[in-house]
């Protein structure tokens, strides 16, 4: 790249929790630009879950997080060209992307799920993901398995 690196913006926590991450999930939640669409939709699925759960010490939002670290990757696999050939090499990933990519899993098997509301959806999808299983969490451990067959080629990495 030619030019310096974009600053990152600062994101306004949610009026409801006062967190950012929530902020952040809900801007991946949202289309076209319909924010307060998809905080309702946010705040109807955690109420969703609040009626669900079965751990009772733990708040929706704290199950939310949990699940959100359980569909996290810690190693992904790109492709790097070695002599004529392209090899698929396992390498760390960068905090920031291991949330967004969870957080982009999430919202979108949570939208290849069946049922009415987006808001149950997304609930189910949470509560599953919170007992590591589920769509999302199935694609994290895919990613894993994926990194583990090639590790082999770890000392090309760039």
């Amino acid at each position: 790249m030619r030019k310096r690196q974009a600053k990152k913006r600062p994101l306004l926590p949610d009026p409801k929790f006062n967190d950012q991450l929530v902020t952040r999930f809900v801007n991946n939640l949202m289309w076209d630009g319909k924010k307060s669409t998809a905080f309702k939709v946010f705040y109807d699925a955690l109420e969703i879950v609040e009626e669900k759960k079965q751990d009772e010490e733990k708040t929706s939002l704290e199950v939310w997080k949990d699940a959100l670290t359980n569909v996290m990757p810690h190693v992904e696999v790109r492709s790097r060209r070695v002599g004529g050939a392209s090899f698929q090499i396992p390498m760390p990933i960068r905090p920031d992307r291991k949330i967004s990519m969870a957080m982009k899993w999430m919202i979108l098997y949570a939208r290849k799920r069946n049922d009415k509301s987006m808001a149950s959806k997304l609930a189910a999808e949470i509560l599953a993901a919170a007992k590591e299983e589920g769509a999302a969490v199935k694609k994290r451990m895919d990613v894993h398995k994926m990194a583990d067959a090639n590790k082999a080629f770890s000392h090309f990495r760039f």
